[in-house]
């Protein structure tokens, strides 16, 4: 693969966030002319304000012929407030809209890279990118995009008014501009270099504090808790490091604008006094009025303040390349695609559920896990796979959920390629949320009505538990099913395959670690879901299951044996 450079790595970041604001370049074009709308609004209240004033110290005009000036202004300001409100909600809406796209391409990626990828992935690290980075993106597009193009317009229909009135006052302006993008631009390197590191850091903070909670009590067990504790704590430490480091170069970012903003306002308020006093007869002093003067003074810090609100959304562009950093590296993640042949004279009407000819599968550093295999199954049909462990057997289920793709060989599920039909999944460890019974069982099943779920749960022989629980079918589980046995996870999650319409089910170790009466009773269950004319392949150890098995193959390093 080749190897990207920081550069590229920047460039390309920043080719991402650009297509994703052309995905909204109509709502952010509505975002900047609402904005520059903004702008001219208030120049028109500012020189109404001087020209109030004028009137009143220079041709001393009684108030009360002044009332529709005063009128005109008061409307001016609320006109001011809606287009605000008009303008923060236009962006924000965008933002939303940028963010829903954004999280969709995750999940698209995350189910093309499959779980046996994902398996070297902390889910807190991807928890992390699916919130907080995803998160950081709302703020450059609801605010720091259309203020890069007002920062940049408003002023110059500003700095047009003001040469208009005075061009001295005017190259006052001018001149102090261009100084203060550059400054910023320095101090935002630095500042986006930190948020880089500030979101990586958060990454692998999430992951080592869930990894220390998720294993507390082994960690108890053998008195590391208090070791596990100082390793978080030192983690935490160096986040807060490294969030005072991107706070201090904001807050140096901010003090650089109002350092040269404030001596071209100083600089222009003295020209405008000394012009007005007479101590000035050079140039356009002498057609300096008090109109003019005090416009060009109410004018001068507006000037700036479109680049004072650039800069406190600046961290916000940081931030969002720091987070596309990460999140671009996530979907530039190459996926395994199925190029294996499809049979080209497929048969709909033939009933072999799984086709395996020649089939490979090799590992990187580890060399070929699957000796070319071959065998066919039919609907309703009950697989068994056997061997020791590390003989491939969890690599076979991979290889049919769609999971994996193999080295060589062909592999064909109801003559699609694997993964493009819908199955069951259930590992030893049954998949539990923290949730209700009723919520974990539409997980596969969304529609599933109550008297539904009572039957499944009653084919499992989780009647008389659940018939314990207080609130029945609403009665919470904790996350990986702790509130509950081995033995009744396995049959839940059982249960929850008796709901779903899917008539492919793989399970890898079911009955692993527990009791004997648990197992029996998911025997049952298995002869029930394959009496149903459900296609099972079950990967385990125990013998029991040969008695329900239509086939069996015996998996080995480097050789299979069937059996029917």
């Amino acid at each position: 693969m080749k190897a990207i450079t920081k550069p590229q790595n920047a460039r390309r970041n920043r080719d991402w966030l650009r297509q994703l604001a052309a995905t909204e370049s109509k709502a952010l074009l509505a975002t900047r002319l609402v904005g520059l709308t903004l702008t001219l609004t208030l120049m028109a209240q500012l020189a109404l304000m001087a020209w109030l004033i004028n009137e009143v110290i220079v041709n001393q005009q009684p108030l009360t012929q002044l009332v529709t000036g005063f009128f005109c202004l008061l409307l001016l300001l609320v006109i001011r407030s809606g287009l605000q409100v008009v303008q923060d909600l236009t962006g924000q809406a965008a933002a939303n809209r940028i963010r829903l796209k954004v999280r969709q391409q995750l999940l698209e990626q995350l189910a093309l890279l499959g779980p046996v990828h994902l398996t070297n992935e902390s889910a807190a690290g991807i928890s992390s990118q699916w919130l907080e980075q995803v998160d950081a993106l709302q703020n450059y597009f609801a605010r720091y995009l259309p203020q890069m193009t007002l920062s940049v317009v408003s002023p110059l229909f500003i700095l047009i008014l003001t040469f208009y009135l005075d061009w001295v006052a005017g190259m006052f302006l001018l001149i102090s501009a261009p100084l203060i993008p550059v400054f910023m631009a320095l101090v935002g390197m630095g500042a986006e270099r930190l948020n880089q590191q500030h979101f990586v850091l958060l990454k692998r903070v999430s992951g080592q504090f869930l990894d220390r909670v998720r294993g507390l009590t082994s960690l108890q067990l053998f008195g590391l808790s208090q070791q596990a504790t100082q390793d978080v704590a030192y983690a935490a430490d160096e986040y807060r490091r490294i969030n005072m480091r991107t706070l201090k170069l904001a807050f140096l970012s901010s003090a650089v604008l109002e350092f040269f903003s404030s001596v071209a306002i100083a600089a222009v308020a003295m020209y405008i006094g000394f012009g007005l006093l007479g101590y000035l007869t050079w140039g356009p002093t002498a057609q300096l009025t008090l109109f003019s003067g005090l416009l060009i003074l109410l004018m001068a810090p507006e000037y700036f303040q479109p680049l004072r609100v650039l800069a406190q959304f600046y961290h916000d562009r940081a931030s969002a390349l720091g987070a596309a950093d990460s999140l671009v590296d996530l979907l530039e993640t190459p996926a395994q695609t199925n190029s294996l042949p499809l049979d080209n004279n497929p048969q709909p009407t033939h009933p072999l559920a799984i086709q395996a000819k020649d089939l490979t599968l090799s590992y990187p550093g580890r060399g070929q896990v699957l000796a070319p295999l071959s065998f066919t199954l039919n609907q309703g049909e009950l697989l068994l796979l056997t061997g020791r462990t590390g003989s491939g057997k969890s690599s076979l289920l991979h290889l049919i959920a769609g999971f994996m793709q193999p080295t060589s060989g062909q592999l064909l599920v109801k003559g699609k390629n694997p993964g493009s039909e819908p199955l069951i999944w259930m590992h030893q460890q049954a998949f539990i949320i923290n949730a209700s019974w009723a919520e974990n069982l539409r997980l596969a099943a969304p529609n599933a009505s109550e008297a539904a779920m009572l039957r499944a749960i009653d084919a499992v022989g989780l009647t008389p538990l659940l018939a314990q629980q207080k609130d029945g079918l609403n009665t919470l589980l904790l996350e990986r099913g702790k509130s509950l046995s081995g033995g009744q996870a396995q049959r839940l999650a059982l249960a929850r395959a008796l709901l779903t319409p899917s008539k492919l089910v793989l399970l890898d170790e079911p009955t692993a670690s527990l009791d004997a009466i648990s197992r029996q009773q998911i025997y049952a269950t298995l002869k029930q879901l394959k009496e149903q004319g459900c296609t099972l392949i079950i990967a385990s150890h125990e013998p029991e299951l040969i008695a329900l098995a239509d086939q069996q193959i015996q998996l080995a390093s480097g050789a299979t044996h069937a059996s029917t």
